[in-house]
């Protein structure tokens, strides 16, 4: 991936901030955008410090504007993205709710954010990518793309979304040198997991580390990097035959 061109949304922590690193470390230029500007340079710094390069782009994914001014802002800087992963979004954690209580507005950025920046911005970077011959689109959606989840309604009906979202880019441009996959995490061990398991024990009245044990057949959550390693092998020439697949990273919780 030397000199590639790639833009990592949601990178500020946890599995975008893994694969924001891991591409760099690949040869890959990163472009990473969150809400948070301090932990952008934080993760730029260390791209840096690593022999990479990295561009930080803070901005907020609800902003239907903002996609086509990331977009802009790499393109200015160092060129056309070459390699797009649509990590950013809104997790269950945090509102858990029943569906007949569900909140409409938690409903609506779940899908502002895990559905329609993904949109755009694949929608902003495949022009370049079909003139080139060549794109790697690699949306982070879940099991729950899959698995229904228990009161997260609109995280569960937003990743099934994304993975449709998925296929009918990989149909559409696939002979254009493009592929369009999704990678499947389980549960991983990140800042917005933790306020889901901690939900689930006091819903369940189990401990968090009883929650954390059941949460895949390996006794334990995923780490971020264990998701890295299959989005950065999907950014790279090898994997040019996979295409338009949903592929699990879940210790075995999930067998479709």
């Amino acid at each position: 991936m030397d000199n590639r061109i790639a833009l990592v949304t949601g990178a500020g922590r946890g599995i975008g901030r893994a694969i924001a690193l891991s591409l760099a470390a690949g040869g890959a230029r990163v472009a990473v955008t969150s809400r948070t500007q301090e932990q952008l340079e934080m993760l730029v710094t260390a791209i840096g410090q690593a022999g990479g390069q990295g561009l930080a782009i803070a901005a907020d994914l609800v902003d239907r504007d903002a996609p086509a001014r990331i977009v802009d802002r790499v393109k200015t800087t160092w060129g056309p993205i070459e390699i797009l992963v649509n990590n950013a979004g809104v997790g269950s954690s945090e509102a858990p709710q029943q569906l007949v209580d569900y909140d409409d507005d938690f409903w609506d950025r779940s899908f502002a954010v895990n559905v329609n920046a993904p949109y755009r911005l694949t929608k902003f970077v495949l022009p370049d990518m079909i003139q080139a011959g060549w794109g790697r689109i690699i949306n982070i959606a879940s099991v729950a793309g899959k698995l229904p989840a228990l009161h997260g309604a609109a995280y569960s009906a937003s990743k099934h979304a994304i993975i449709g979202l998925t296929k009918v880019t990989a149909l559409e441009v696939g002979e254009k040198g493009i592929t369009a996959n999704a990678v499947c995490p389980g549960v991983t061990a990140t800042l917005m997991n933790d306020k889901r398991l901690e939900y689930d024990a006091r819903r369940t009245g189990k401990t968090f580390e009883q929650i954390e044990e059941s949460a895949s057949l390996l006794g334990r959550r995923l780490d971020p990097d264990e998701v890295a390693a299959l989005a950065v092998f999907l950014a790279g020439d090898s994997a040019g035959a996979i295409n338009g697949q949903a592929l699990n990273v879940c210790g075995g919780r999930c067998f479709n």
